[in-house]
């Protein structure tokens, strides 16, 4: 029923679009355009004026030929670096960059999937219930897009969100919380040749305490990373000043509590054992979530998956997406796997039957909800 010819030369249009964090207005305009030219009423929105993106989301709606309850398909624009210039090669079957970049499916994938889904649906003359459609910005590095969304304009209750590794069939049902910690070690300054020791290195109060910091893999549902760190000013001056930008996650609230106050008492103890002082932010980026497994969504995606004859399973994540936010917010959202593999790096890749098959899925379900 998809074109699968079509389906494969969009996305690799769509991959070859620049649009890494906040610079999604070019991708955005192109999909506004391939959502008009589908019969979409089509707005974008003001998130971006309030997150720093040159893009708002882009949202459309359709009007049903049934008027059973509308569902809303969603994935992000937005993709991570290194993600401009990017070089498609297939082989095999599977797509991939040239190597020097990520290659964009997460979560182009997601997108070429629902516009090729509805593509089909139309050319095929298949009844189909209210559609609405959210193409985010600003989701890599803190979900921003999806924050900034006015939720008095959706109407749907239940959210398909096609942004994760794994083929079609897997459905994410939970994922974790996040906070993010801006921690500043202060010390003093001194000359580094002269009186060292009338200073005081932050450097070495950051050292003390990253060292006493339980991190990466905590057990099954935590995790804790150190990101990025700077300060310093040359080789001859005691540092007076480091920043480190760190996070904990975990599918537990209490887990994440107990790493994070871990995390700040390790700061603090090595600042008070070198004399200085440090400054900690904490910022909860975003909710755990947790869908049952027998819930109603749950068990659409699984119907539609037996249709085509594609094996489901529910599962976890240790990474966040917009379904965090979808639920936070009161509605039904799970994550659908759209086969992207090695996302974030350089070998990221893609099988196209994954590519088609997931717009077969969202076929599938369109129909079950006409």
């Amino acid at each position: 029923m998809i074109n699968e010819k079509r389906i494969l030369e969009k996305f690799l249009e769509f991959i070859q679009i620049d649009s890494p964090t906040k610079e999604e207005l070019e991708f955005a305009k192109v999909l506004m355009k391939e959502l008009e030219d589908l019969g979409f009423e089509v707005e974008m929105d003001n998130a971006g004026e309030t997150v720093g993106s040159n893009s708002g989301n882009v949202i459309g709606r359709l009007k049903g030929t049934t008027d059973s309850e509308p569902i809303l398909l969603t994935a992000h624009m937005d993709t991570v670096s290194p993600g401009r210039g990017i070089k498609p090669i297939i082989k095999d079957g599977i797509i991939y960059s040239d190597g020097t970049t990520i290659l964009g499916g997460d979560d182009k994938a997601g997108i070429a999937a629902i516009l090729e889904a509805i593509k089909s649906i139309q050319e095929n003359e298949i009844e189909h219930g209210n559609l609405e459609v959210v193409f985010t910005i600003f989701e890599e590095g803190g979900l921003y897009g999806v924050k900034g969304l006015d939720y008095d304009k959706i109407k749907s209750k239940n959210i398909f969100v096609l942004d994760s590794g794994g083929s079609p069939g897997e459905i994410i049902v939970k994922g974790p919380a996040q906070n993010k910690l801006d921690i500043e070690f202060i010390g003093k300054t001194a000359h580094a040749g002269v009186a060292p020791e009338m200073g005081i290195s932050a450097i070495s109060i950051a050292s003390e305490a990253i060292s006493n910091m339980n991190l990466l893999r905590i057990d099954e549902e935590t995790t804790a990373n150190i990101g990025i760190i700077s300060g310093g000013e040359a080789t001859n001056i005691v540092a007076e000043s480091v920043k480190v930008e760190a996070e904990a996650r975990s599918l537990q609230d209490d887990k994440l509590e107990k790493q994070t106050s871990h995390m700040v008492n390790a700061a603090e103890t090595a600042a008070k054992k070198f004399g200085g002082s440090v400054n900690i932010e904490i910022d909860n980026i975003y909710k755990a979530f947790e869908v049952e497994s027998d819930s109603e969504i749950v068990k659409k995606v699984e119907e539609a998956c037996a249709k085509l004859g594609f094996e489901t399973e529910t599962k976890s994540t240790g990474g966040g997406s917009d379904t965090n936010i979808w639920n936070e917010h009161g509605f039904n959202a799970v994550n659908l796997g759209v086969g992207m593999q090695k996302p974030h790096t350089v070998e990221e890749c893609i099988e196209i039957k994954d590519l088609e098959n997931s717009a077969r899925m969202v076929i599938e379900l369109i129909k079950l909800y006409a």
